[in-house]
């Protein structure tokens, strides 16, 4: 016994005490077998490549930094993440009113355009990202509803062309303009017009203009249109902007801010509502036209509200609906589900469209939000915005800022962590961009996944028993050979003989471990915060009584299948709480007097009584009835029990007062008072009172009784 204690005593001065406490590390807790392995637990946790460190197992060379300081470690791999600038155009600074066009690839209004970020599992890497808005080319289509209803709108539009590029040179000076019609419903092709009417047969979607700077063009081609035979009807307008999106060579759409205007003065259709014309085939979402005119209305149902999203999303499209009152609730809800896009109320013959136009496009330029392609599996993003006066935003606030003006600088803080490896491949890319812009910033994401130390293995090498691979300081061995440096294999004789060693019963390791080189090594658990600990793995932390499907209640922890409880708990499942306030009666008493507290609540002492704090009795006689008989032959000496009144009514103390109105009065509420009036066998009334006070029981009673 004392040569073992030596033993131990001489381990704690060679591996340190934090060896010694090795529970308390969850590095060490993690049964880490490689570099590779411990640097991905947490950002706290390194590893000891010093060939000479002194330990029993592999996985105690993962440990916390401090820790292996201190147990005098000389080479700790501790890869850490950075990032790295790799295009850093600057964001375009220019005075308003400048006359001179620039190309759009010159203009940059967003800042740094590619990053490379070097993610170690658990250590988050943040960067600064630059917005300031510039005088940006702007490419505007203008879709028009030409159903009959809109003949006067169409009146106001013919000049809309040369008005609009006046108006749009005070915002930009690029500026381009397109034009195309709706007709959605082909029911009327024979017969078109009512009437005189000079109308044209009803289309699905028509490309009339291609984007042009020629305003003049845009009016001459405009005053050609006429409205169609179709008369007021839901429209099915999504056909239309679904093309006006996906079809970007023959729109002419430029890498530039897009606009899509769609004016109307009724509703939409939506996918789905082809099927009662026989129309079932899903919109696909590609560019159909021919002629500048859509093809598929015939074959293929609308587009549903999400796909459109998407693709309006995809092609950067920011979309203004100019809608007459009556449609506006329609349109506010198609807005909350398009982002970058807004609805302006548009007169009964379209004269304010161009005001409609330049107010919605300063609403949707003023915002500045940003968005991130799909992520990762385990890798999460953050956002902080420092927008105008420094005003912050966290949360989905701090993905944009608002009330942005020509010439504005905001910053965002983006940070991104990642929490464990990909599956495949150690590099992932993702995209950051503001919504409706045509910028965007490239993230590359490299994930450290193995240290340095490991590039430098030596296969077969003779310090691992020509059985594995010597990196980092310890041997990784090679399949099917186990033990510190490889001296045990899974078929040698040494295995049967020394599972011996690894059983606590009939099990080896108790089903959840393998017998390693005579010991047992516990199997790790897919979630990392459950685990098998014990000599034998007899123990884990995840099997202890649940309450309210919380492991130990939500008020222990679980220790080797046992909940170790918190203050005030107490059960199995740590769900008893031993704090009595929950039971305290009105009267400041524990359940009344009348039981004893038991996990929180009360458990009634006589079956009588129920309740929470055992205050009702429904069977039990009044107070007044159940005292009587005590009363009159304790006051009086008369009545049923005077002859044993000593031995059954000696449970109160008797005051007498000399009239009714010396009785107490209930003033005070903390303990519970009762006013009696009783009869006697001489038709005689005696008056008096009941109470507990601080667990006594007293009666007051007036000293004599009233004969009528």
């Amino acid at each position: 016994m004392e040569l073992q204690l030596l033993l131990m005593a001489s381990l704690l001065a060679v591996f340190g005490s934090s060896w010694a406490q090795q529970d308390g590390s969850i590095c060490i807790k993690a049964n880490a077998q490689s570099c590779g392995e411990c640097i991905q637990i947490s950002e706290t946790c390194g590893w000891c490549s010093d060939e000479n460190f002194r330990t029993e197992f592999v996985s105690t060379r993962c440990d916390d930094l401090e820790s292996l300081k201190k147990r005098r470690c000389k080479i700790i791999e501790n890869p850490r993440g950075h990032f790295i600038i790799n295009k850093n155009i600057p964001v375009t600074v220019r005075s308003k009113g400048v006359t001179e066009k620039l190309k759009p690839e010159q203009i940059t209004q967003i800042q740094p355009q590619k990053l490379t970020l070097n993610l170690r599992s658990g250590e988050a890497q943040t960067f600064e990202l630059k917005f300031k808005r510039a005088d940006y080319p702007i490419d505007l289509y203008y879709l028009m509803d030409l159903s009959s209803s809109m003949i006067d709108d169409l009146e106001n539009v013919k000049n809309l062309g040369t008005q609009l590029m006046k108006e749009m040179q005070e915002i930009t000076s690029d500026f381009r303009i397109g034009f195309g019609s709706i007709s959605p419903t082909p029911a009327r092709l024979l017969k078109p017009c009512q009437g005189n009417q000079n109308c044209s047969i009803p289309f699905s979607f028509k490309n009339v203009l291609r984007l042009t700077d020629n305003g003049d063009e845009f009016n001459r081609l405009v005053s050609q249109q006429q409205i169609s035979g179709n008369p007021t009807s839901p429209e099915g307008v999504f056909d239309a902007l679904m093309q006006v999106a996906v079809c970007e060579e023959q729109i002419g759409w430029r890498n530039v801010t897009r606009l899509l205007v769609f004016s109307t003065d009724a509703g939409f259709q939506f996918a789905g509502d082809g099927k009662p014309g026989g129309i079932v085939l899903p919109n696909n979402g590609r560019c159909h036209l021919e002629n500048n005119m859509y093809t598929m209305s015939h074959s293929h149902d609308y587009p549903s509200i999400a796909h459109l999203v998407q693709k309006l999303g995809d092609h950067n499209i920011q979309t203004i609906f100019a809608v007459t009152e009556e449609f506006q609730p329609v349109y506010k809800e198609l807005e909350n589900l398009i982002p970058k896009s807004q609805v302006g109320t548009l007169s009964s013959n379209s004269s304010n469209v161009i005001k409609l136009i330049i107010d919605a496009y300063n609403l949707l330029s003023s915002e500045v939000i940003l968005e991130n392609s799909k992520l990762p599996e385990g890798v999460s993003i953050t956002y902080k915005s420092i927008c105008k006066d420094g005003a912050v935003g966290t949360g989905e606030n701090g993905r944009k800022c608002l009330d942005i003006s020509f010439g504005d600088e905001v910053h965002f803080n983006i940070s991104i962590e990642a929490q464990k490896c990909p599956l495949h491949g150690k590099t992932e890319v993702i995209t950051i961009k503001p919504l409706g812009f045509n910028e965007e910033v490239e993230v590359v994401l490299n994930f450290i996944c193995d240290c340095q130390c490991a590039a430098n293995g030596e296969p077969n090498s003779a310090k691992c028993d020509g059985n594995g691979t010597f990196e980092c300081g310890a041997c990784e061995c090679n399949e099917g050979r186990m033990g510190r440096v490889c001296e045990c294999s899974k078929f040698d004789e040494w295995a049967e003989v020394g599972d011996a060693n690894c059983r606590n019963g009939p099990d080896i390791c108790s089903n959840n471990g393998d017998c390693v080189c005579g010991h047992c090594e516990c199997k790790k658990r897919d979630n990392p915060k459950e685990r098998y600990s014990g000599q034998f793995c007899e123990c884990d932390n995840f099997n202890c009584d649940r309450a309210n499907n919380k492991l130990c209640g939500g008020h222990g922890r679980c220790d080797c299948r046992v909940c170790v409880c918190d203050r005030h708990y107490t059960g199995s499942a740590c769900d008893c709480s031993l704090d009595t306030s929950t039971c305290l009666a009105k009267n400041g008493q524990i359940c009344n007097g009348r039981g004893n507290c038991v996990c929180g609540s009360c458990r009634c002492t006589n079956s009588n009584f129920q309740g929470p704090t055992c205050e009702l009795c429904p069977t039990c006689p009044g107070v007044c009835t159940e005292h009587k008989d005590c009363v009159q032959c304790r006051a009086f000496q008369a009545g049923e029990r005077k002859d044993r009144c000593e031995q059954e009514c000696s449970y109160f103390e008797l005051v007498k007062v000399k009239g009714r109105d010396k009785l107490p009065v209930p003033t005070d509420q903390s303990f519970p008072l009762s006013h009696c009036k009783e009869r006697d066998a001489n038709d005689c009334w005696f008056y008096f009172t009941y109470a507990i006070r601080n667990g006594m029981k007293e009666v007051y009673v007036v000293e004599e009784p009233v004969c009528v």
